[in-house]
């Protein structure tokens, strides 16, 4: 039986990124319920792609893609309201951010808590139908097993996308996890052209995403990868190289637990893979 001591360990202690810095105290006094702390998210955060269920536009807000350390977020959280973090901000108070945000902050309750959590990307199914969106989630330690939240499903999200399950413990069909998704690609079972984000689909841009979620299992959340939007069409090509490279990454991810040690120190020899291709 795998010995899970070292993974629940590492993942029960923050990061760079996870960090609450002065704000310990305020999320120690925030309820212990994984529900009640992904609805305190909710009410912190608004999601920069879905102002308008909220009645918001873009120029209702200050809007920014940046995925900040949790500490700033709230930091900024809090100059725009100076109010307990339990209270629910109105939808135009609340700081913009996308579901990184989210999912990195509710890993920070969890983890200030002493819960295991860690935030994972991959692709959701639950955003349009036929299509494998990317997509953060925070998958945490409950009951004996690794179980996936998404705190950016509040009750307008739901509604709007008839979401028919417990937004604290996603089914496993419903999130896709982005080394299980190239391995689907690469065996045939899957088309590689319906996962990526807007126009963004494909090998190229699920290889992005398999370094990403690499990195933030080592508790990198942000990297350098994020600026995929900079990458040419020329740049997308996988050599056979770097393909099976990717291959390689996509079976460590697959035993997250069991490659722990492969995850928080990364072999020497992948130093020119982890920079990002378009940046070569």
């Amino acid at each position: 039986m795998m010995d899970l001591l070292p993974a629940l360990t590492f993942y029960r202690t923050h990061g760079a990124m996870s960090a609450p810095g002065r704000h310990a105290d305020a999320i120690n006094a925030l309820p212990d319920n994984v529900g009640a702390l992904a609805n305190v998210v909710r009410g912190l955060l608004i999601h920069s792609g879905w102002l308008h269920l909220y009645g918001l536009v873009a120029d209702d807000v200050t809007m920014s893609r940046e995925t900040l350390p949790v500490a700033q977020r709230l930091d900024a959280i809090l100059t725009l309201q100076a109010a307990p973090l339990s209270q629910a901000r109105p939808a135009r108070a609340r700081a913009v951010g996308t579901c990184r945000d989210y999912a990195l902050m509710l890993c920070a309750f969890l983890r200030q808590k002493a819960v295991p959590a860690r935030v994972r990307c991959g692709y959701a199914r639950y955003f349009k139908a036929d299509h494998n969106e990317d997509h953060w989630v925070c998958q945490y330690w409950r009951d004996g097993r690794w179980a996936l939240a998404d705190a950016q499903l509040d009750d307008a999200h739901c509604a709007h996308l008839s979401i028919g399950f417990e937004p604290i413990d996603i089914p496993e069909d419903q999130f896709i996890f982005a080394g299980q998704a190239w391995q689907r690609c690469r065996a045939g079972g899957a088309d590689a052209a319906s996962y990526g984000h807007g126009t963004a689909t494909g090998p190229w841009f699920m290889r992005v995403d398999l370094v990403r979620d690499l990195l933030s299992l080592g508790k990198q959340e942000v990297s350098d990868w994020d600026t995929w939007r900079e990458a040419s069409v020329d740049s997308h090509a996988i050599d056979p190289a770097a393909g099976a490279w990717c291959d390689t990454v996509a079976a460590v991810l697959a035993d997250v637990d069991g490659s722990l040690a492969t995850i928080r120190q990364l072999p020497a020899g992948w130093a020119p893979y982890l920079r990002p291709f378009w940046r070569s």
